[in-house]
């Protein structure tokens, strides 16, 4: 005998729902603040206890709930924030369904006291999961609503025991929190847990004071890593802060995206930030990031998902292309100038640095540093333009060859001592030791032209080399050290780019066309996006409800794999509407070429092409990290110098 069909009872209905919104007490401190954020609060106070399982208590002063309405708040599907269909297609608001409350109640023993502004006296609304009765009573309290939330799952002991430790639970209700406070800096917010403040944080109306709340609430050093980015554009506005490729994190624990103010997990978003980093990222490394995205609320949907983490986008492409241009652009512009500390000193005359590149021809001998018998690299002459190199002559004037080894004279010697000595001025009233005396028993001084901190470029400029594979270099904050391999692999790469996109992609027809089975959907897929496979410089042909032909690739790509290729682009053009598999596979192919290309350990460089060196990097996309994502300089500063060696103690 089959059973008939019945209606739930309504506490059993509510405690099903609860099932998709409350898992453990972070999902009712974000439900309950949520509610406190539309009603319009500036001050939000959470208190927990043993990790928000024995207690949760979220005070607001916000407008408030009118007493008729205290019992009717813990019905399901009861709110006051939609009522027709065309509010739910442009919801503005964080809540809407009307399920919170009354999911909540059904597993918790809940109080619920507020009062209106208009109103005389505060009223309290207490409901037990078990019989869902609610009882409404008079109570004291100021305009704003307080909601105490007491033994979760006291009523279903078998979720009770997914619960983790105190500890973790706690974890996850702070996350909560800190997402809620980085989504609305108008705000205050308080989060105390066993009585122990954790988080006070006072509204922040000014930049610096946003500034100031992102960098308590993630990591100090974030905001001096970070660039930020403020792009409108098609009716779309993105804000926020982007950590540059140097503050990556060994997982994503850093990323908070918003859309319209609610803090989302999307597909869409994520594919399209980890693109925007593709070409810095080292390998398994995840971005840092806090953005904003603003957008009319009728083109977004909000309610796909039971907890409202994940949106849907009416044009996904729009906003996948918006996303990916405006981050990789930003991320693009970043110079070393941008990158260096604020402030800067130079004590002495000892420790100025004479302006190499700003003489109006290459300095050689005693000035550049070189022995008098040492064959010079004509950098400037041999150094290829950028939008010059084609993929065949990719190798620059670094790897043209090993330098001349030569015997050291007695000569070259003190022409070296000289060079040496005018690095630092003699001490007030001492005879200086000169190269001269150090043979000859003459003297002969040379005094170093003074220079202006503000003529000084951002990588300074160099002083020497060190074992062949390091520059160091001196600006006006302290010292540079750049690994020479991986400045020049970016160069080198970044003109290798710029070079095919200037001639095009070269296509040829494949001397044997490749049939490809795949899905009827991808099928269509290949149909639907031909002219953009064309673009890519990739021919296809549908020869049946399940097959498609390849009948022309890029050049660059003989070696790939096409049938995974073609694949995974339909697949990308499925999902997200677009595609740069055949750009990253290209990037790749140039990536190695760039590589093997670049200047390698234990070349001898003279100072006038380690400063070529350094002025290309102030000028290249990215040159903060090599192709693979590795850092390409680093800085140390006056002040972290003389702690190291203890000065001034």
């Amino acid at each position: 005998m089959t059973s008939r069909i019945h209606l739930l009872s309504p506490r059993l209905a509510n405690q099903i729902a609860a099932g998709e919104v409350v898992e453990r007490p972070a999902n009712i401190v974000k439900e309950l603040v949520e509610n406190s954020l539309d009603a319009g609060a500036d001050r939000i106070e959470i208190d927990a206890e043993q990790g928000g399982v024995k207690l949760l208590r979220i005070r607001d002063n916000g407008h408030g709930i009118a007493k008729d309405d205290l019992a009717l708040a813990l019905s399901r599907h009861a709110t006051s924030k939609i009522i027709t269909l065309d509010d739910l297609e442009a919801v503005g608001s964080l809540g809407f369904r009307g399920e919170a409350l009354a999911s909540i109640s059904s597993v918790t023993r809940l109080t619920l006291t507020s009062r209106e502004q208009s109103a005389e006296e505060a009223w309290q609304v207490t409901a037990e999961g078990r019989d869902m009765v609610a009882s409404v009573s008079p109570a004291a309290h100021p305009t704003g609503t307080t909601i105490e939330v007491r033994d979760l799952f006291f009523n279903t002991p078998a979720r009770r025991k997914f619960l983790r430790t105190e500890k973790t639970e706690f974890s996850h209700l702070e996350e909560t929190v800190k997402r809620l406070a980085l989504s609305r800096y108008d705000v205050g917010f308080t989060l105390r847990h066993n009585g122990k403040v954790i988080h006070a944080l006072r509204p922040a109306t000014r930049p610096i004071d946003r500034e100031k709340r992102v960098a308590s609430l993630l990591n100090p050093t974030f905001m001096d890593s970070s660039v930020h980015i403020e792009r409108e554009a098609a009716g779309l506005n993105l804000q926020g802060w982007v950590g540059l490729p140097t503050f990556s994190r060994s997982q994503g624990d850093m990323q908070y995206f918003f859309v319209n103010g609610r803090v989302v997990r999307d597909k869409l978003v994520v594919h399209a930030i980890k693109q925007a980093y593709r070409d810095v990222l080292y390998h398994g490394r995840h971005p840092a990031f806090v953005l904003y995205l603003w957008l009319d609320p009728k083109l977004v949907d909000v309610n796909v998902h039971p907890t409202k983490h994940e949106v849907r986008f009416r044009d996904g492409r729009l906003v996948h292309d918006f996303l990916f241009r405006t981050l990789h652009k930003a991320l693009a512009d970043v110079r070393p100038d941008a990158q260096l500390p604020p402030g800067g000193r130079l004590e002495d005359a000892g420790q100025q640095s004479q302006s190499l590149s700003q003489q109006s021809a290459p300095a050689t001998g005693v000035e550049a540093g070189e022995f008098s018998e040492q064959t010079r690299l004509n950098w400037q002459a041999s150094a290829p333009q950028a939008g010059t190199i084609s993929p065949s002559g990719y190798q620059t004037a670094y790897s043209s060859g090993n330098a001349t080894q030569n015997t050291v004279t007695q000569s070259a010697v003190a022409e070296q001592l000289q060079a040496y000595q005018t690095l630092a001025q003699p001490l007030e009233g001492a005879q200086p030791f000169t190269a001269a005396q150090a043979v000859s028993g003459t003297v002969a001084t040379q005094a170093l032209p003074e220079t202006d901190n503000e003529d000084v470029p951002p990588l300074g400029f160099a002083i020497a080399q060190l074992h062949g594979i390091y520059i160091l270099a001196q600006n006006t904050q302290g010292m540079v050290v750049v690994d020479m391999h991986a400045a020049h692999e970016r160069i080198t790469y970044e003109r290798l780019k710029l070079a095919v996109d200037e001639q095009g992609i070269h296509s040829q027809p494949l001397l044997v066309p490749e049939t490809l089975a795949v899905s009827e959907r991808e099928a269509d897929a290949a149909e639907q996006y031909s002219e953009e496979f064309k673009r890519l410089g990739v021919e296809l042909a549908r020869v049946g409800p399940e097959s498609i032909l390849i009948r022309q690739i890029p050049v660059l790509l003989q070696q790939a794999n096409a049938a995974q290729l073609i694949t995974d682009m339909l697949s990308d053009l499925m999902e997200h509407g677009s595609s740069d598999r055949i750009l990253a596979f290209r990037n790749e192919v140039l990536s190695t070429m760039a590589c093997h290309g670049s200047v390698r350990a234990n070349r001898k460089l003279t100072l006038p092409e380690m400063n070529a060196l350094l002025r290309d990097m102030e000028a290249t996309e990215r040159s903060g990290q090599c192709n693979h994502g590795r850092p390409t300089w680093t800085q140390m500063t006056m002040p972290e110098l003389d702690k190291l060696f203890l000065r001034g103690r």
